[in-house]
């Protein structure tokens, strides 16, 4: 091989690998966040259409219904009970940074169970308690689940390899509504205390 074509071979040899670190780049910016090896796919929600009006079943096996909400700021998170960190986890961390927001009364923190068929209302209300400290838990059918999954942009399914505490794959990140029912924000997983307390804190 010349010296030219030598010189050649390796240009186009460079090339191909700039496009393929680029092409592995752009799958990491695209593809939904994965948290800490809990298989809970999280993403940020910017669209304003999210949300909407439903009625599920609150922890007293009564219809509740999202009129309930208004005129009240809410963060809302979707998991399970059987769920063994990230769902604790969030729903603690909400609780911590409501309290330190001093807005126990101005702010409702609602679960919504993704997983109807093992978290009825005493399995919910039970969950909630937990918590010491208010939390409004909502079950309902699978079809009443389903179609606020949808409202919400909430992806949840049951794991291919189920394990305790991992039975559920789902979105993983809070979703803040405005006093009007408006979209305001989400605070992911990895986010910090500091920029999500400076959201709660503009809800009130």
């Amino acid at each position: 091989m010349t010296d030219d074509r030598l010189k050649l071979f390796r240009i186009v040899a460079w090339a191909l690998v700039v496009l393929a670190l680029a092409g592995i780049a752009a799958l990491f910016v695209l593809s939904p966040r994965v948290s800490g090896g809990s298989s809970v796919i999280t993403s940020d929600h910017g669209s304003p259409g999210l949300g909407g009006p439903f009625t599920l079943v609150g922890d007293d096996g009564k219809p509740f219904a999202s009129a309930a909400l208004a005129g009240k700021p809410y963060a809302i998170y979707f998991g399970f009970t059987r769920c063994g960190d990230v769902c604790p986890i969030t729903l603690g961390r909400l609780v911590k940074l409501r309290k330190q927001a001093a807005a126990d009364d101005r702010l409702n923190i609602v679960f919504v169970t993704i997983d109807p068929a093992h978290d009825g209302p005493a399995e919910v209300g039970q969950y909630d308690k937990a918590f010491n400290a208010p939390i409004i838990g909502l079950t309902g059918s699978q079809a009443q689940i389903d179609r606020v999954k949808k409202q919400y942009g909430i992806f949840a399914q049951p794991s291919a390899h189920p394990m305790p505490g991992k039975e559920m794959e789902h979105s993983a990140t809070v979703l803040l509504f405005d006093r009007d029912g408006k979209l305001a924000g989400t605070i992911a997983t990895d986010e910090g205390d500091g920029p999500a307390l400076e959201k709660i804190k503009r809800l009130l």
